[in-house]
């Protein structure tokens, strides 16, 4: 039956990746010390990293601290422990850290910085109108997003957003094979349905006839 043998040809074509990536996923997250971080290779910076946001989440949605105030608690505190650090260096044996164990690196915002322009970029192309799918679909996730935000504070947001990124790609990296092999599967079943509606709806709707182009 050719219903049957279109199956099988489907199941014994090439796998594709996630989003039809080529790179590694480590190279996609902005490889360095980014990739590192979001794909646990460093799991005890990663965890500090994830620690460190859960608490100031906790202090900010839970014990409802003021951002200023929670600022400047914080910066004394830091004051306080490298001036008693610095202070009593010849006791301890031990000098402060150094100015580049606690700054934040450059290439974090680098990278942060070609994310958004290639976000912005791509919403710019889903826009100019080449891919009608592509373009419903993007219409159809961000109205889902504002569905949500109104029942979610902005922080509570941005803290799962980030709880996300610091957990999803390391279970994806993990399981690969089988959320490839499930999101092609679903690939598969979304076209068959916007088939359906193109043939059933989009058709349908009457367009002008295009002109034809007329030389001098």
């Amino acid at each position: 039956m050719p219903g049957s043998s279109s199956d099988s040809d489907d199941e014994l074509a090439p796998q594709r990746r996630l989003f039809g990536r080529e790179k590694s996923l480590h190279a996609i997250l902005g490889g360095g010390k980014v990739g590192d971080i979001l794909l646990w290779r460093n799991k005890n910076l990663s965890a500090a990293i994830l620690m460190g946001f859960t608490a100031i989440w906790f202090l900010f949605e839970v014990l409802e601290y003021n951002f200023v105030t929670l600022l400047c608690y914080i910066s004394m505190i830091l004051m306080i422990l490298v001036f008693i650090w610095s202070s009593g260096a010849g006791l301890v044996h031990k000098n402060p850290p150094e100015l580049r164990v606690i700054t934040i690196p450059e290439s974090a915002f680098r990278w942060s910085y070609a994310k958004i322009n290639a976000t912005i970029l791509k919403l710019y192309d889903v826009s100019s109108g080449k891919d009608l799918k592509t373009f419903l679909m993007a219409i159809t996730f961000l109205w889902i997003l504002s569905g949500i935000g109104n029942y979610f504070r902005s922080l509570n947001l941005i803290y799962t957003g980030f709880v996300c990124l610091v957990t999803l790609p390391a279970l994806y990296e993990r399981y690969q094979h089988e959320v490839d092999y499930l999101a092609s599967k679903g690939n598969k079943d979304m076209k068959k349905l916007y088939k359906k509606f193109d043939a059933k709806v989009l058709n349908k709707i009457p367009r002008r006839p295009r002109k034809e182009n007329k030389r001098f």
